[in-house]
Protein backbone atom coordinates (compact mmCIF):
# COMPACT_ATOMS: atom_id res chain seq x y z
CA UNK A 1 0.00 0.00 0.00
CA UNK A 2 1.26 3.45 -0.87
CA UNK A 3 1.01 6.26 1.66
CA UNK A 4 2.15 6.65 5.29
CA UNK A 5 1.78 3.97 7.94
CA UNK A 6 -0.31 5.18 10.87
CA UNK A 7 1.34 6.06 14.17
CA UNK A 8 -0.65 7.40 17.10
CA UNK A 9 0.21 11.09 17.70
CA UNK A 10 2.53 11.62 20.65
CA UNK A 11 1.57 13.77 23.60
CA UNK A 12 3.91 15.10 26.30
CA UNK A 13 2.52 14.09 29.70
CA UNK A 14 3.27 15.25 33.21
CA UNK A 15 4.19 12.45 35.64
CA UNK A 16 1.22 13.31 37.86
CA UNK A 17 -1.56 15.83 38.29
CA UNK A 18 -0.58 19.15 39.80
CA UNK A 19 -3.64 19.59 41.99
CA UNK A 20 -4.31 17.32 44.95
CA UNK A 21 -7.79 16.10 45.72
CA UNK A 22 -9.69 17.00 48.89
CA UNK A 23 -8.85 15.41 52.22
CA UNK A 24 -11.83 13.07 51.84
CA UNK A 25 -10.05 11.46 48.86
CA UNK A 26 -7.01 10.55 50.92
CA UNK A 27 -6.87 7.38 53.00
CA UNK A 28 -4.58 7.11 55.96
CA UNK A 29 -1.58 6.20 53.83
CA UNK A 30 -2.14 9.01 51.33
CA UNK A 31 -4.12 9.32 48.11
CA UNK A 32 -2.84 6.85 45.55
CA UNK A 33 -3.86 7.72 42.05
CA UNK A 34 -5.10 4.96 39.75
CA UNK A 35 -4.91 2.23 42.39
CA UNK A 36 -7.58 -0.47 42.68
CA UNK A 37 -10.37 0.58 45.01
CA UNK A 38 -13.85 -0.52 46.05
CA UNK A 39 -15.04 2.95 45.04
CA UNK A 40 -13.45 2.75 41.60
CA UNK A 41 -15.46 4.39 38.86
CA UNK A 42 -17.49 1.83 36.98
CA UNK A 43 -20.01 2.05 34.17
CA UNK A 44 -22.87 3.13 36.45
CA UNK A 45 -20.75 5.75 38.17
CA UNK A 46 -23.76 7.67 39.52
CA UNK A 47 -24.28 4.88 42.07
CA UNK A 48 -21.27 6.32 43.91
CA UNK A 49 -23.63 9.03 45.20
CA UNK A 50 -25.87 6.45 46.88
CA UNK A 51 -29.12 8.17 45.87
CA UNK A 52 -31.92 5.74 44.84
CA UNK A 53 -33.94 8.44 43.06
CA UNK A 54 -30.91 9.51 41.02
CA UNK A 55 -30.19 5.87 40.13
CA UNK A 56 -33.79 5.37 38.97
CA UNK A 57 -33.60 8.42 36.70
CA UNK A 58 -30.15 7.66 35.27
CA UNK A 59 -31.11 4.19 34.02
CA UNK A 60 -33.82 5.77 31.85
CA UNK A 61 -31.35 7.81 29.80
CA UNK A 62 -29.89 4.95 27.72
CA UNK A 63 -33.28 3.62 26.65
CA UNK A 64 -35.17 6.84 25.99
CA UNK A 65 -32.90 9.85 25.39
CA UNK A 66 -33.31 11.06 21.82
CA UNK A 67 -29.87 12.67 21.56
CA UNK A 68 -28.30 9.33 22.45
CA UNK A 69 -30.49 7.61 19.87
CA UNK A 70 -29.11 10.01 17.24
CA UNK A 71 -25.55 9.05 18.16
CA UNK A 72 -26.47 5.34 18.09
CA UNK A 73 -28.01 5.71 14.64
CA UNK A 74 -24.87 7.46 13.43
CA UNK A 75 -22.80 4.53 14.70
CA UNK A 76 -25.03 2.04 12.87
CA UNK A 77 -24.69 4.07 9.68
CA UNK A 78 -20.90 4.00 10.08
CA UNK A 79 -20.98 0.21 10.40
CA UNK A 80 -23.05 -0.02 7.22
CA UNK A 81 -20.43 2.06 5.42
CA UNK A 82 -17.82 -0.60 6.22
CA UNK A 83 -19.89 -3.21 4.38
CA UNK A 84 -20.36 -0.77 1.50
CA UNK A 85 -16.63 -0.20 0.99
CA UNK A 86 -15.78 -3.83 1.70
CA UNK A 87 -17.87 -4.84 -1.33
CA UNK A 88 -15.22 -3.24 -3.58
CA UNK A 89 -12.90 -6.16 -2.83
CA UNK A 90 -15.17 -8.48 -4.82
CA UNK A 91 -16.08 -8.37 -8.52
CA UNK A 92 -19.22 -6.63 -9.61
CA UNK A 93 -21.50 -8.95 -11.58
CA UNK A 94 -24.46 -7.63 -13.52
CA UNK A 95 -26.89 -8.95 -16.09
CA UNK A 96 -28.43 -6.85 -18.85
CA UNK A 97 -30.66 -8.79 -21.29
CA UNK A 98 -31.69 -6.78 -24.31
CA UNK A 99 -33.90 -7.11 -27.37
CA UNK A 100 -33.28 -4.80 -30.33
CA UNK A 101 -34.54 -4.56 -33.91
CA UNK A 102 -32.91 -2.48 -36.63
CA UNK A 103 -33.69 -1.71 -40.30
CA UNK A 104 -31.28 0.48 -42.21
CA UNK A 105 -32.78 3.17 -44.46
CA UNK A 106 -32.14 2.82 -48.14
CA UNK A 107 -31.65 6.59 -48.31
CA UNK A 108 -28.96 6.77 -45.63
CA UNK A 109 -25.90 8.75 -46.85
CA UNK A 110 -23.03 6.66 -48.21
CA UNK A 111 -25.19 3.54 -48.07
CA UNK A 112 -25.50 1.03 -50.88
CA UNK A 113 -29.12 0.33 -51.70
CA UNK A 114 -28.20 -3.25 -52.54
CA UNK A 115 -27.39 -3.75 -48.84
CA UNK A 116 -30.81 -2.63 -47.72
CA UNK A 117 -32.88 -5.20 -45.84
CA UNK A 118 -36.16 -5.53 -44.17
CA UNK A 119 -34.52 -5.28 -40.73
CA UNK A 120 -32.67 -7.50 -38.27
CA UNK A 121 -33.09 -8.48 -34.66
CA UNK A 122 -30.48 -8.78 -31.91
CA UNK A 123 -31.25 -10.78 -28.78
CA UNK A 124 -28.63 -10.67 -25.99
CA UNK A 125 -28.46 -12.32 -22.57
CA UNK A 126 -25.04 -11.27 -21.20
CA UNK A 127 -23.51 -11.47 -17.71
CA UNK A 128 -20.94 -8.70 -17.21
CA UNK A 129 -18.10 -8.92 -14.68
CA UNK A 130 -15.92 -6.00 -13.54
CA UNK A 131 -13.13 -6.19 -10.98
CA UNK A 132 -10.64 -3.54 -9.87
CA UNK A 133 -7.34 -4.97 -8.73
CA UNK A 134 -6.27 -3.17 -5.55
CA UNK A 135 -2.68 -2.64 -6.65
CA UNK A 136 -1.86 0.30 -4.38
CA UNK A 137 -4.13 -0.28 -1.38
CA UNK A 138 -6.78 2.31 -2.21
CA UNK A 139 -9.66 -0.07 -1.52
CA UNK A 140 -8.04 -1.54 1.60
CA UNK A 141 -7.37 1.93 2.97
CA UNK A 142 -10.97 2.92 2.26
CA UNK A 143 -12.18 -0.08 4.27
CA UNK A 144 -9.73 0.70 7.10
CA UNK A 145 -10.89 4.32 7.13
CA UNK A 146 -14.52 3.18 7.36
CA UNK A 147 -13.67 0.91 10.31
CA UNK A 148 -11.81 3.69 12.10
CA UNK A 149 -14.68 6.08 11.42
CA UNK A 150 -17.08 3.56 12.96
CA UNK A 151 -14.84 3.35 16.03
CA UNK A 152 -14.88 7.16 16.21
CA UNK A 153 -18.68 7.09 15.98
CA UNK A 154 -18.80 4.54 18.79
CA UNK A 155 -16.54 6.72 20.95
CA UNK A 156 -18.72 9.72 20.11
CA UNK A 157 -21.79 7.78 21.23
CA UNK A 158 -20.07 6.95 24.52
CA UNK A 159 -19.06 10.58 24.97
CA UNK A 160 -22.67 11.65 24.38
CA UNK A 161 -23.82 9.03 26.87
CA UNK A 162 -21.32 10.23 29.49
CA UNK A 163 -22.29 13.88 28.96
CA UNK A 164 -26.02 13.15 29.21
CA UNK A 165 -25.64 11.14 32.42
CA UNK A 166 -23.48 13.90 33.91
CA UNK A 167 -25.98 16.57 32.86
CA UNK A 168 -28.82 14.60 34.44
CA UNK A 169 -26.89 14.21 37.70
CA UNK A 170 -26.14 17.94 37.84
CA UNK A 171 -29.77 18.83 37.07
CA UNK A 172 -30.89 16.41 39.76
CA UNK A 173 -28.57 17.93 42.36
CA UNK A 174 -29.71 21.38 41.26
CA UNK A 175 -33.30 20.29 41.85
CA UNK A 176 -32.46 18.91 45.28
CA UNK A 177 -30.64 22.12 46.15
CA UNK A 178 -33.71 24.07 45.02
CA UNK A 179 -35.81 21.86 47.32
CA UNK A 180 -33.49 22.75 50.19
CA UNK A 181 -33.63 26.45 49.31
CA UNK A 182 -37.42 26.24 49.13
CA UNK A 183 -37.69 24.58 52.54
CA UNK A 184 -35.31 27.11 54.05
CA UNK A 185 -37.25 30.03 52.60
CA UNK A 186 -40.60 28.56 53.61
CA UNK A 187 -39.32 28.17 57.18
CA UNK A 188 -37.95 31.69 56.98
CA UNK A 189 -41.33 33.03 55.84
CA UNK A 190 -42.96 31.41 58.88
CA UNK A 191 -40.35 32.97 61.16
CA UNK A 192 -40.74 36.37 59.49
CA UNK A 193 -44.52 36.19 59.82
CA UNK A 194 -44.09 35.59 63.54
CA UNK A 195 -41.72 38.55 63.63
CA UNK A 196 -44.30 40.75 61.87
CA UNK A 197 -46.95 39.66 64.37
CA UNK A 198 -44.61 40.41 67.29
CA UNK A 199 -43.68 43.79 65.85
CA UNK A 200 -47.34 44.60 65.16
CA UNK A 201 -48.21 43.76 68.78
CA UNK A 202 -45.38 46.02 69.99
CA UNK A 203 -46.49 48.78 67.64
CA UNK A 204 -50.12 48.48 68.80
CA UNK A 205 -48.95 48.62 72.40
CA UNK A 206 -46.82 51.67 71.69
CA UNK A 207 -43.53 49.87 72.34
CA UNK A 208 -42.30 50.07 68.75
CA UNK A 209 -42.51 52.71 66.00
CA UNK A 210 -44.33 52.19 62.71
CA UNK A 211 -41.00 51.95 60.92
CA UNK A 212 -40.26 48.69 62.76
CA UNK A 213 -43.51 47.20 61.47
CA UNK A 214 -42.91 48.28 57.86
CA UNK A 215 -39.37 46.94 57.98
CA UNK A 216 -40.63 43.57 59.24
CA UNK A 217 -43.25 43.48 56.50
CA UNK A 218 -40.64 44.32 53.85
CA UNK A 219 -38.41 41.53 55.11
CA UNK A 220 -41.33 39.08 54.87
CA UNK A 221 -42.26 40.13 51.32
CA UNK A 222 -38.65 39.80 50.20
CA UNK A 223 -38.50 36.24 51.51
CA UNK A 224 -41.75 35.44 49.68
CA UNK A 225 -40.27 36.75 46.42
CA UNK A 226 -37.17 34.62 46.89
CA UNK A 227 -39.31 31.56 47.60
CA UNK A 228 -41.28 32.10 44.40
CA UNK A 229 -38.09 32.50 42.38
CA UNK A 230 -36.71 29.21 43.72
CA UNK A 231 -39.95 27.50 42.68
CA UNK A 232 -39.28 28.59 39.08
CA UNK A 233 -35.73 27.26 39.24
CA UNK A 234 -36.91 23.91 40.55
CA UNK A 235 -39.49 23.59 37.78
CA UNK A 236 -36.81 24.27 35.16
CA UNK A 237 -34.59 21.52 36.61
CA UNK A 238 -37.49 19.06 36.68
CA UNK A 239 -38.39 19.83 33.06
CA UNK A 240 -34.77 19.35 31.98
CA UNK A 241 -34.65 15.97 33.76
CA UNK A 242 -37.85 14.90 31.98
CA UNK A 243 -36.40 15.67 28.54
CA UNK A 244 -33.12 13.89 29.37
CA UNK A 245 -35.09 10.75 30.27
CA UNK A 246 -37.10 10.94 27.05
CA UNK A 247 -40.33 12.21 28.59
CA UNK A 248 -42.49 15.26 28.15
CA UNK A 249 -42.26 17.58 31.18
CA UNK A 250 -45.90 16.83 32.01
CA UNK A 251 -45.06 13.13 32.40
CA UNK A 252 -42.47 13.48 35.17
CA UNK A 253 -42.86 14.66 38.74
CA UNK A 254 -39.93 14.35 41.14
CA UNK A 255 -41.14 14.51 44.76
CA UNK A 256 -39.46 17.25 46.83
CA UNK A 257 -36.56 16.06 48.95
CA UNK A 258 -34.21 18.76 50.24
CA UNK A 259 -30.56 17.89 49.77
CA UNK A 260 -29.90 18.89 53.38
CA UNK A 261 -32.30 16.27 54.77
CA UNK A 262 -30.86 13.24 52.99
CA UNK A 263 -27.71 14.50 51.27
CA UNK A 264 -26.15 12.33 48.54
CA UNK A 265 -22.78 10.87 49.38
CA UNK A 266 -19.74 12.79 48.23
CA UNK A 267 -17.75 9.86 46.82
CA UNK A 268 -14.01 9.49 47.20
CA UNK A 269 -13.34 9.30 43.47
CA UNK A 270 -10.07 7.56 42.63
CA UNK A 271 -7.79 9.44 40.31
CA UNK A 272 -5.86 8.47 37.20
CA UNK A 273 -2.30 8.89 36.08
CA UNK A 274 -2.01 11.40 33.21
CA UNK A 275 -1.07 8.65 30.73
CA UNK A 276 -4.13 6.63 31.72
CA UNK A 277 -6.43 9.58 31.13
CA UNK A 278 -5.78 9.14 27.40
CA UNK A 279 -7.38 5.70 27.66
CA UNK A 280 -10.33 6.74 29.81
CA UNK A 281 -11.85 9.62 27.86
CA UNK A 282 -14.17 8.69 24.96
CA UNK A 283 -13.76 12.14 23.38
CA UNK A 284 -9.96 11.67 23.28
CA UNK A 285 -10.43 8.20 21.78
CA UNK A 286 -12.79 9.66 19.18
CA UNK A 287 -10.29 12.31 18.09
CA UNK A 288 -7.49 9.74 17.90
CA UNK A 289 -9.62 7.55 15.61
CA UNK A 290 -10.37 10.60 13.45
CA UNK A 291 -6.60 11.11 13.08
CA UNK A 292 -6.31 7.47 11.92
CA UNK A 293 -9.04 8.09 9.33
CA UNK A 294 -7.17 11.16 8.07
CA UNK A 295 -4.01 9.07 7.71
CA UNK A 296 -5.88 6.55 5.51
CA UNK A 297 -7.15 9.36 3.33
CA UNK A 298 -3.57 10.44 2.64
CA UNK A 299 -2.86 6.93 1.34
CA UNK A 300 -6.02 7.00 -0.79
CA UNK A 301 -5.00 10.35 -2.28
CA UNK A 302 -1.48 9.03 -2.95
CA UNK A 303 -2.87 5.97 -4.78
CA UNK A 304 -4.51 8.30 -7.32
CA UNK A 305 -1.02 9.03 -8.76
CA UNK A 306 -0.62 5.38 -9.81
CA UNK A 307 -2.35 3.43 -12.61
CA UNK A 308 -5.61 1.62 -11.91
CA UNK A 309 -6.02 -1.94 -13.20
CA UNK A 310 -9.52 -3.13 -13.99
CA UNK A 311 -10.44 -6.55 -15.40
CA UNK A 312 -13.67 -6.60 -17.40
CA UNK A 313 -15.39 -9.58 -18.89
CA UNK A 314 -18.69 -10.91 -20.11
CA UNK A 315 -20.26 -14.23 -20.92
CA UNK A 316 -23.68 -14.83 -22.38
CA UNK A 317 -25.88 -15.67 -25.33
CA UNK A 318 -26.60 -13.69 -28.50
CA UNK A 319 -28.81 -14.46 -31.49
CA UNK A 320 -30.93 -12.79 -34.13
CA UNK A 321 -33.89 -15.06 -33.43
CA UNK A 322 -35.32 -16.35 -30.19
CA UNK A 323 -35.30 -20.00 -31.33
CA UNK A 324 -31.50 -20.02 -31.61
CA UNK A 325 -30.74 -17.99 -28.46
CA UNK A 326 -30.31 -20.97 -26.14
CA UNK A 327 -28.20 -23.10 -28.48
CA UNK A 328 -24.46 -23.76 -28.16
CA UNK A 329 -23.41 -21.63 -31.18
CA UNK A 330 -25.15 -18.61 -29.59
CA UNK A 331 -22.62 -18.45 -26.80
CA UNK A 332 -20.35 -15.39 -26.55
CA UNK A 333 -17.69 -14.25 -24.15
CA UNK A 334 -14.90 -11.76 -23.73
CA UNK A 335 -12.33 -10.79 -21.10
CA UNK A 336 -9.49 -8.30 -20.85
CA UNK A 337 -7.65 -5.96 -18.51
CA UNK A 338 -7.71 -2.17 -18.67
CA UNK A 339 -4.86 -0.11 -17.25
CA UNK A 340 -5.79 3.52 -16.65
CA UNK A 341 -3.40 6.30 -15.70
CA UNK A 342 -4.20 9.98 -15.59
CA UNK A 343 -1.40 11.82 -17.38
CA UNK A 344 -2.51 15.41 -16.86
CA UNK A 345 -5.15 16.92 -14.58
CA UNK A 346 -3.71 20.41 -14.06
CA UNK A 347 -2.74 19.69 -10.41
CA UNK A 348 -6.08 18.23 -9.29
CA UNK A 349 -4.61 15.13 -7.61
CA UNK A 350 -1.81 17.10 -6.00
CA UNK A 351 -4.28 19.63 -4.64
CA UNK A 352 -6.38 16.82 -3.18
CA UNK A 353 -3.26 15.24 -1.64
CA UNK A 354 -2.23 18.56 -0.08
CA UNK A 355 -5.76 19.03 1.25
CA UNK A 356 -5.95 15.67 3.05
CA UNK A 357 -2.41 16.14 4.40
CA UNK A 358 -3.40 19.49 5.88
CA UNK A 359 -6.58 17.92 7.30
CA UNK A 360 -4.41 15.27 8.98
CA UNK A 361 -2.34 17.99 10.64
CA UNK A 362 -5.55 19.71 11.73
CA UNK A 363 -6.92 16.50 13.26
CA UNK A 364 -3.66 15.89 15.14
CA UNK A 365 -3.92 19.41 16.60
CA UNK A 366 -7.58 18.78 17.58
CA UNK A 367 -6.56 15.51 19.27
CA UNK A 368 -3.81 17.21 21.28
CA UNK A 369 -6.06 20.14 22.20
CA UNK A 370 -8.79 17.74 23.38
CA UNK A 371 -6.20 15.99 25.53
CA UNK A 372 -4.97 19.25 27.04
CA UNK A 373 -8.56 20.27 27.78
CA UNK A 374 -9.14 16.93 29.51
CA UNK A 375 -6.14 17.48 31.79
CA UNK A 376 -7.38 20.99 32.54
CA UNK A 377 -10.82 19.70 33.50
CA UNK A 378 -9.34 17.15 35.91
CA UNK A 379 -7.07 19.76 37.51
CA UNK A 380 -9.93 22.29 37.73
CA UNK A 381 -12.25 19.90 39.52
CA UNK A 382 -9.59 18.53 41.84
CA UNK A 383 -8.79 22.02 43.09
CA UNK A 384 -12.49 22.91 43.20
CA UNK A 385 -13.28 19.89 45.40
CA UNK A 386 -10.33 20.59 47.68
CA UNK A 387 -11.18 24.27 48.13
CA UNK A 388 -14.93 23.67 48.40
CA UNK A 389 -14.29 21.20 51.21
CA UNK A 390 -12.49 23.97 53.10
CA UNK A 391 -15.09 26.53 52.08
CA UNK A 392 -17.93 24.30 53.31
CA UNK A 393 -16.35 24.11 56.79
CA UNK A 394 -15.81 27.87 56.82
CA UNK A 395 -19.35 28.53 55.66
CA UNK A 396 -20.76 26.20 58.30
CA UNK A 397 -18.96 28.19 61.01
CA UNK A 398 -20.21 31.47 59.50
CA UNK A 399 -23.78 30.16 59.42
CA UNK A 400 -23.62 29.07 63.06
CA UNK A 401 -22.34 32.53 64.08
CA UNK A 402 -25.05 34.28 62.05
CA UNK A 403 -27.79 32.15 63.61
CA UNK A 404 -26.41 32.83 67.09
CA UNK A 405 -26.32 36.57 66.37
CA UNK A 406 -29.92 36.46 65.18
CA UNK A 407 -31.05 34.78 68.41
CA UNK A 408 -29.20 37.40 70.46
CA UNK A 409 -30.64 40.37 68.57
CA UNK A 410 -34.16 38.91 68.70
CA UNK A 411 -33.84 38.59 72.47
CA UNK A 412 -32.44 42.11 72.82
CA UNK A 413 -35.22 43.53 70.61
CA UNK A 414 -37.92 41.78 72.59
CA UNK A 415 -36.33 43.25 75.71
CA UNK A 416 -36.34 46.72 74.16
CA UNK A 417 -32.54 47.01 74.14
CA UNK A 418 -31.98 47.22 70.36
CA UNK A 419 -33.94 48.59 67.40
CA UNK A 420 -35.55 46.35 64.84
CA UNK A 421 -32.90 47.38 62.31
CA UNK A 422 -30.44 45.16 64.18
CA UNK A 423 -32.87 42.24 63.90
CA UNK A 424 -33.34 42.79 60.16
CA UNK A 425 -29.59 42.95 59.59
CA UNK A 426 -29.03 39.73 61.47
CA UNK A 427 -31.97 38.04 59.71
CA UNK A 428 -30.53 38.96 56.30
CA UNK A 429 -27.06 37.73 57.27
CA UNK A 430 -28.40 34.45 58.67
CA UNK A 431 -30.54 33.73 55.61
CA UNK A 432 -27.69 34.55 53.23
CA UNK A 433 -25.30 32.25 55.06
CA UNK A 434 -27.85 29.42 55.24
CA UNK A 435 -28.42 29.70 51.50
CA UNK A 436 -24.67 29.72 50.91
CA UNK A 437 -24.44 26.46 52.86
CA UNK A 438 -26.85 24.85 50.41
CA UNK A 439 -25.16 26.39 47.37
CA UNK A 440 -21.73 25.09 48.41
CA UNK A 441 -23.19 21.62 48.88
CA UNK A 442 -24.58 21.77 45.34
CA UNK A 443 -21.25 22.99 43.95
CA UNK A 444 -19.41 20.12 45.67
CA UNK A 445 -21.81 17.61 44.15
CA UNK A 446 -21.45 19.22 40.71
CA UNK A 447 -17.66 19.22 40.98
CA UNK A 448 -17.74 15.52 41.88
CA UNK A 449 -19.86 14.78 38.80
CA UNK A 450 -17.56 16.85 36.59
CA UNK A 451 -14.50 15.06 37.93
CA UNK A 452 -16.08 11.69 37.15
CA UNK A 453 -16.84 12.97 33.66
CA UNK A 454 -13.30 14.34 33.26
CA UNK A 455 -11.92 10.92 34.21
CA UNK A 456 -14.05 9.19 31.57
CA UNK A 457 -16.79 7.83 33.80
CA UNK A 458 -15.25 4.36 33.99
CA UNK A 459 -15.00 3.99 30.21
CA UNK A 460 -11.82 2.79 28.49
CA UNK A 461 -10.57 2.40 24.93
CA UNK A 462 -10.72 -1.37 25.43
CA UNK A 463 -14.48 -1.01 24.91
CA UNK A 464 -14.05 0.24 21.33
CA UNK A 465 -15.29 -2.41 18.88
CA UNK A 466 -12.26 -4.12 17.29
CA UNK A 467 -14.26 -5.03 14.16
CA UNK A 468 -17.30 -2.74 13.98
Amino acid sequence: MVGPQYAKPTMALAPEFKEAGPESFKPADGWKAAQPSDTAIRGDWWQLFNDPQLNALEVQVDAANQTLKQAAANFQASRAQIRFYHSNLAPTISVGPSVAALRDSAYRPYFSTSSANVGEADLQLPIDVSYEVDLWGRIRRTIAAAKEQAQAADADMENVRLSLHAELAMDYFGLRAADAQKKLLDDTVVAYRNAVQLTNDRYTGGAAPLSDLTQAQTQLQTALVQSTDVTIQRADFEHAIAVLTGKQPAELTVPPLPVTINPPALPAIPGALPSQLLERRPDIAEEERVVAVANERIGIARAAFYPALTINGFVGLESTVLTNLFTLPARAWGVGPTLTLTLFDYGRRQANFDTVTAQYDENVAVYRQTTLTAFQQVEDNLVALRQLETEAAQQHDATSSAEQSLDLFNTRYEGGVDTYLQVITSQTAALENERNDIEIMRRRLDASVLLVKALGGGWSTAQLPANP
